[in-house]
């Protein structure tokens, strides 16, 4: 989607339930709101994850710099407000982060709590930022690829196919957006800003990260009441895209206080695997004997569960298959094959899963679950 600021028009993603709490995801310099695609399955399985491209990045129009790193959060600020959303946590990644900071600092009251990634209080030297601003307005962005891209990703993965993307971001981001940007960084000192913070804090930074090294991470641990810091092995500057799922789990177990019922969370969960209509008609027949067990196996099998970050959503759908399988249990096999239309599992994983249930539970149980699934695959029309 794209909203309307003063002065520019502003594209959004948002990604999971909009009852949810809201969770912004601000991106680095040079990259586009992408640069969170790993964390986003994860995250919205509890959460209205919301990402915007920064001003001048992405698909987000592109000012006149220099920029401000407080107008960057006003831009924030002002995404939220558009949203009609009062509170969120806020993560941010490189100078993501320091929008972050500063935004916890202009409006206390609108931040929950904060993830600052690979980011820092200052990043010196301004001489480099203004630099880099003076090149890509002359020469354009490709000139500053490879050197950036040297930062950004540890050797290992620099062929791999996410950093290709990071790269295409990188070429096709405008060139006076990520001047006006880096300009922003240039002048930007934040300590008493970020000092004055009292919000809970998880901070992550790359192991190789040479950008915003892990000392800087130290030094925001240290101005920061209660901060939290974890680095993330096997990355360097952009963890979010080398080690999503390092970052995703980071991420989720500090904020699984914010997930505030456990309850509410299965519920959501629910709704998405097995479909909103199955879970109304159930909860419609809830009576005085299970009502108390009904909110037990859905705070803790949907809520508990089902929202863990590890598996994803196909993973632990075909896991539930397959134990309702072994187990002979067919009306929640029958169940969970219907719900495969909402998990991503295909009909060829089913197949293969009951093979591995012959192996291992036996001929008996598999033979059985064959013929549930052809037939409620052939009512779907999925056979």
């Amino acid at each position: 989607m794209f909203l309307r600021l003063s002065d520019l028009s502003v594209h959004v993603q948002l990604d999971g339930p909009r009852a949810a709490p809201a969770l912004l995801l601000l991106h680095s310099l040079g990259t586009a709101l992408h640069v969170w695609d790993g964390q986003v399955e994860a995250l919205s399985r509890s959460f209205c994850v919301i990402r915007p491209d920064l001003r001048g990045h992405g698909l987000t129009g592109v000012t006149p710099g220099p920029y401000t790193i407080e107008g960057l959060a006003r831009d924030a600020l002002a995404v939220l407000d558009a949203l009609g959303i009062g509170t969120a946590h806020v993560a941010g990644l490189s100078i993501g982060g320091m929008i972050a900071q500063s935004l916890a600092a202009q409006a206390p009251g609108r931040v929950a709590s904060l993830i600052l990634c690979d980011t820092a209080m200052a990043i010196p030297p301004p001489e480099l930022w203004r630099e880099r601003a003076a090149t890509v307005r002359a020469s354009g962005m490709a000139v500053l690829a490879d050197a950036v891209m040297a930062r950004w990703v540890t050797p290992g993965f620099m062929q791999a196919p996410e950093a290709h993307g990071l790269r295409a971001m990188l070429l096709r981001t405008d060139p006076e957006g990520y001047a006006g940007a880096a300009e922003a960084i240039a002048v930007a000192d934040l300590s008493a800003q970020t000092a004055a913070l009292r919000v809970p804090t998880l901070i992550l930074v790359g192991e190789q990260d040479e950008a915003t090294p892990p000392a800087s991470a130290e030094a925001m641990r240290r101005a920061i009441p209660g901060a939290v810091l974890e680095p993330i092995a096997g990355a360097a500057h952009i963890p979010t895209v080398e080690r999503p799922d390092a970052v995703a789990e980071a991420m989720l177990r500090f904020l699984a206080p914010a997930i505030a019922d456990p309850y509410e969370a299965g519920m959501t969960v629910r709704r998405q695997v097995l479909g909103a209509e199955h879970v109304a008609r159930a909860t419609a027949a809830i009576t005085d004997l299970d009502r108390d067990f009904q909110r037990f196996i859905t705070s803790t099998a949907w809520g508990a569960v089902w929202t863990r970050p590890h598996f994803d959503r196909r993973t632990r759908s075909l896991l539930t298959l397959g134990l309702m399988a072994a187990l002979g249990h067919h009306e929640e096999f029958r169940l969970h094959v219907r719900a495969t239309a909402n998990t991503g599992a295909t009909a060829a994983d089913i197949a293969e899963l009951l093979i591995h249930v012959a192996a291992y539970a036996g001929i008996p149980a598999a033979n059985s679950a064959v013929r549930i699934a052809k037939e409620t695959l052939r009512e779907m029309g999925s056979a």
